[in-house]
């Protein structure tokens, strides 16, 4: 089921350069990179994102801690961003895409796209999850 992909978009009340950099700021990733049902500000977020560079995101639950880490493979300011995503829920050479485009003067269109997942559940769930994030990042813009 590896082939399995997923693609969320939506159109953010804010510059390309402040959405890009929320992704690379770790006190911003903190406030958005939640779990989709509630859970607290991640902690232990560190970044270095430059092409090559690490990242790590643990997500909070009240029953436990979600590690999340991967590897930048394309930083292009303001327009793209791609890493590695690895975590419990997906497979190893998961990557994630998020392109950036203006569309009106203040107003982006991110688009968030990943690859290979375990099953379709496991996809599904990914939907979700990336749904809320970007929901957390737009409120965290406002």
């Amino acid at each position: 089921m590896s082939e399995l992909e997923l693609t969320v978009s939506r159109k953010i009340a804010a510059s390309r350069e402040k959405i890009f950099n929320a992704w690379l700021s770790p006190t911003t990733l903190a406030k958005f990179m939640k779990v989709p049902s509630g859970g607290a500000d991640a902690k232990d977020v560190t970044t270095d994102p430059v092409k090559g560079g690490r990242f790590m995101i643990v997500m909070v639950t009240p029953e436990r801690e979600i590690p999340h880490s991967g590897t930048y493979l394309e930083v292009d300011p303001y327009s793209r961003l791609s890493f590695t995503w690895e975590s419990s829920h997906s497979l190893d050479d998961s990557v994630v895409t998020i392109d950036l485009k203006e569309i009106d003067v203040g107003i982006t269109e991110l688009t968030l796209k990943q690859v290979k997942f375990r099953s379709e559940g496991a996809r599904d769930g990914h939907i979700q999850g990336w749904t809320a994030i970007i929901g957390e990042l737009e409120r965290s813009l406002a």
